[in-house]
């Protein structure tokens, strides 16, 4: 299947695929001792210092790939996120200062583990994470679909979205820009990003799945058999998709796509 096809059939049906991916036995451990033992983090120590809780909090915000740095999260915790120099607010990354605020220690003190909303946002999220990690298994084009699905609407500045290598990824592959821009100074990024997003258009549902769309299009394109009808075919369908979604003035679908999808139809596009 398409990185198109098997991401709508996961996004029309979100809740059902969260549920079955909650009851894998592994997702289903790990969430039992979250559960059951959160509420006796009573400070930032408590948390960094229990492996399994942290480990599980840091999974769900997506910063699995940062464990390592205990002492930086402990500052970033005890700094809270009221005070914008606050380390949570100087990092310009998402998914840190969305962890600062679930876990503010600094506002509420030992009350903040004992919130139900707080449980619950917590193991959605760690769900949603181990969803997208078993779909990267078989075509990690799905797992950037549906983690830009989650987290583009609550971003709030391009700074986020490069320091998000998932984020990043879909944006650069959706408008043709190079990865290697990435070496290039962060201003200078950041002025490449600007000029092509509207960070808005995001929290239109309509507008987000065309822009996905046309990430998984030219996902596929990049990453299948250029050889293959199928997928070109399959190509050519998720760029008419993406057009089709977007309706007019919707961000990155204009008629190169169509050229595109018109010329891999006739078997042109990789001549």
């Amino acid at each position: 299947m398409s990185t198109i096809s098997t991401y709508l059939q996961i996004s029309r049906d979100l809740s059902k695929w969260q549920a079955i991916t909650a009851k894998k036995p592994e997702v289903s451990l790990a969430t039992k001792y979250f559960k059951d033992n959160i509420g006796k983090a009573k400070s930032a120590d408590d948390l960094v210092n229990n492996p399994r809780l942290f480990n599980y909090a840091m999974t769900a915000f997506g910063l699995g790939d940062r464990l390592y740095a205990k002492g930086l999260m402990k500052k970033v915790l005890q700094g809270g996120v009221a005070d914008s120099h606050s380390l949570a607010n100087k990092l310009n990354n998402s998914n840190i200062l969305d962890f600062a605020k679930a876990f503010d220690f600094d506002a509420l003190g030992q009350s903040t583990t004992q919130s139900s909303t707080l449980v619950s946002t917590v193991v959605g999220r760690y769900t949603e994470n181990a969803l997208e990690t078993d779909q990267a298994q078989n075509n990690p084009g799905v797992e950037l679909a549906l983690h830009f699905k989650q987290a583009a609407p609550n971003v709030k500045s391009i700074y986020s979205i490069l320091g998000d290598k998932k984020l990043l990824t879909v944006v650069q592959t959706a408008l043709g820009i190079s990865p290697l821009t990435s070496a290039q100074p962060i201003d200078t990024q950041y002025r490449l990003l600007k000029a092509k997003l509207n960070l808005a258009d995001f929290q239109d549902p309509k507008k987000l799945d065309a822009f996905i769309s046309r990430f998984a299009a030219t996902y596929d394109m990049n990453n299948g058999d250029p050889t293959s009808g199928a997928s070109a075919s399959n190509a050519s369908n998720a760029i008419l998709l993406g057009a089709a979604m977007a309706g007019n003035g919707v961000m990155g679908i204009d008629q190169s796509l169509f050229q595109q999808a018109a010329s891999l139809k006739t078997g042109s596009f990789y001549a």
